[in-house]
């Protein structure tokens, strides 16, 4: 039986959510499945993987052949490399200890990298609020000083009105 580490997926339309299992490959996309080894999630920024590597790593021993898509999961969280390593300590290129501390030295500064994506996000996010503050600051300060011109020539015009006023009434009161 010819297994694939693929995606499955849920969610609604426009919103997909995948789950990462382990299928026969004569499934169907959504059907019957082995084995559910993970999450992936594309609508967050990064986005979200949730994956049991070792049981990922236990199915690709097993000759589970990963899509693409499945693939690039494995191989950002770690699996593919985990396998790898395996290896090594079967053929006794490697110790167990040695590969566990590349793995998770690879971990780190994977971990690392994420983080910093994530900070940058939020800079860029922080930025654009202050960019758009700023803007809004600016624009109200605009509509401040038009509605002061306005109010000003309004007075001064009521003033011309006034003064022009008893004028008009004292000639009124002439013709009367």
């Amino acid at each position: 039986m010819p297994v694939k580490i693929r995606l499955q997926r849920h969610g609604k339309k426009g919103k997909p959510f995948y789950w990462i299992v382990a299928a026969d490959a004569r499934a169907k996309r959504d059907g019957k499945f082995l084995d559910k080894l993970g999450i992936y999630n594309p609508n967050t920024n990064p986005a979200t993987i949730d994956l049991d590597v070792d049981g990922a790593v236990k199915w690709l021993q097993n000759g589970a052949q990963p899509t693409d898509t499945a693939r690039a999961i494995l191989s950002y969280k770690g699996a593919l490399l985990k396998k790898h390593l395996a290896v090594g300590v079967k053929k006794g290129a490697l110790t167990e200890e040695e590969a566990e501390k590349k793995f998770q030295a690879w971990l780190e500064e994977k971990e690392g990298k994420i983080n910093d994506k994530k900070e940058n996000l939020s800079k860029a996010e922080q930025e654009a609020r202050d960019k758009a503050l700023a803007a809004e600051k600016e624009v109200n300060a605009k509509r401040e000083a038009a509605a002061k011109e306005a109010a000003e020539a309004a007075a001064a015009e009521e003033a011309t009105e006034e003064s022009e006023a008893p004028e008009g009434e004292a000639t009124e009161e002439k013709e009367a």
